[in-house]
């Protein structure tokens, strides 16, 4: 957002050191106004995890709803956050979030997808294009506010001044929370209308807002301030129990094998999230589970306890031999105790079982790159190219792929993916720096040097237009 100075034509020479001031006051209450407003992937700071069980997991359960919302599920990512709070929240470019809290504090399937419902009816709605509108309809009093009080303020009128600052970034907050509860009912009844088309209740929304409207409630007993971008709890949850009372899907119930997957992903997170006496005490030696045995080998490998880690995850080996997930993080366990030469075979079987995975790509070259001995950064190099043709905004593929190529002795493509490194994290400098080394060594005209060449382009445009 921009703001215009008022020209200082309006005040005296004597005010133009207090105009300054008090400009970078005002400022500052118009940018808490847009921190309270602005989506939360805007803000910064969000730590995301990469997993490809629970990430799978998640896209099983958005894809229904997002066909029968009318919406390309190739044109929607999922992220998940690694922040303890019951929360997820969409961004622009069709982003959907969801907090590693939202996946520990429910209970079922279905109030996950509950609450993938109704981001999926913020996305159908197009909800995100006039928040960015309503924001800046609301921000209009706050500018005007600001005009109004640093004028009084520099006329005399402090206390005037400042009453008229506040009062319009209230007014304003106000305006643009009215604007949001409207676009939380809605998106309510369009993620129950998609739970319906798909054959699933819709209890589970309603029981995770219900939740929300007892820490609500709890916030507001011990005082509190709480300003809420969605409706009135209460009439909230009215409002949903009567649509679910009237659809004949509101019995339906997660089935076994649903109920057992959701409960291995909650473990694994357990496993590696929590503390881990934390881990031990909910999932004890005694429970012989498959998803307290998958938390306690998560658990022990931080600890870390390596023997117990790999007891644990080869009696589930033993159990399910062909379980991509359990292979991975014995591979993963062998690599970081640096004995990749150990990680490569399991890494491989669930490359096998999933071969379409990125993830599980990289963490098999990352291997077979960490083994020395071995003659295998060509099979890494293989594996490395499947994986960025899906995901060629993965730095750390990149890297490996630097790394293989070295390995082999081609050093203007090892540059190329040094360039390419640097420019999915957005460090222009770095991928203009390895693009011309890689142009250098490369064959005139080729695809890789044309692929510099646009490296090249793009990253010193967005170089300049940062100066």
């Amino acid at each position: 957002m921009r703001f215009c100075n008022p020209s200082r034509r309006v005040f005296n020479t004597t005010n133009i050191s207090l105009l300054n001031r008090l400009l970078s006051l005002s400022l500052a209450l118009v940018m808490a106004f847009t921190a309270t407003v602005q989506p939360a992937a805007a803000q910064g700071g969000i730590a995301l995890l990469r997993d490809t069980e629970i990430e799978r997991l998640l896209k099983s359960y958005e894809e229904p709803l997002l066909k029968v919302a009318g919406i390309d599920p190739n044109a929607v990512h999922i992220y998940l956050v690694n922040d303890a709070s019951l929360n997820a929240f969409v961004a622009e470019g069709q982003n959907i979030f969801i907090h590693t809290g939202l996946f520990l504090q429910t209970k079922t399937p279905n109030e996950l997808i509950g609450v993938l419902a109704h981001e999926t009816g913020h996305m159908a709605g197009g909800h995100l294009s006039t928040k960015s509108s309503a924001m800046r309809t609301a921000a209009i009093p706050v500018l005007v506010s600001m005009a109004l009080g640093i004028v009084a303020m520099a006329m005399g009128g402090g206390n005037a001044g400042m009453a008229i600052l506040m009062g319009g970034q209230q007014f304003a907050q106000a305006q643009y929370l009215q604007f949001s509860r409207s676009q939380e009912a809605t998106a309510d009844q369009m993620g129950m209308t998609y739970l319906e088309r798909t054959h699933q209740s819709g209890r589970g929304m309603a029981a995770v807002f219900q939740r929300l409207a007892d820490e609500e409630a709890m916030s507001a007993f011990y005082g509190h301030d709480f300003i809420s971008d969605h409706p009135a709890s209460r009439e909230r949850i009215s409002s949903l129990e009567d649509r679910i009372e009237a659809s004949p899907y509101k019995d339906v119930k997660d089935s076994p094998e649903a109920m057992h997957e959701y409960r291995m992903v909650q473990a694994k997170l357990a496993g590696y999230l929590s503390g881990v006496q934390d881990v031990l005490n909910r999932y004890p030696a005694s429970d012989t589970s498959e998803e307290a045995r998958y938390a306690r080998a998560m658990a022990y490998f931080r600890k870390p306890d390596i023997a117990m880690a790999l007891k644990e995850v080869n009696s589930l080996i033993a159990q399910e031999p062909n379980n991509p997930y359990f292979q991975e993080m014995l591979g993963q366990i062998y690599v970081d105790l640096s004995q990749p030469e150990k990680g490569i075979a399991p890494y491989q079987k669930a490359v096998d079982a999933l071969p379409d995975a990125p993830l599980l790509r990289v963490a098999l070259a990352s291997a077979q790159v960490a083994f020395e001995r071995g003659n295998l950064a060509q099979a890494a190099l293989s594996n490395l190219k499947v994986a960025v043709l899906q995901e060629d905004d993965n730095p750390f593929a990149w890297y490996l792929m630097s790394q293989a190529y070295a390995r082999l002795g081609n050093i203007p493509m090892a540059d190329l993916s040094t360039a390419e490194q640097h420019y999915s994290i957005g460090n222009m400098g770095g991928a203009m720096q390895f693009a011309m080394r890689a142009q250098r060594g490369l064959t005139k005209g080729s695809a890789e040097w044309q692929r510099a060449n646009d490296i090249l382009s793009i990253a010193t445009a967005q170089a300049r237009d940062r100066r």
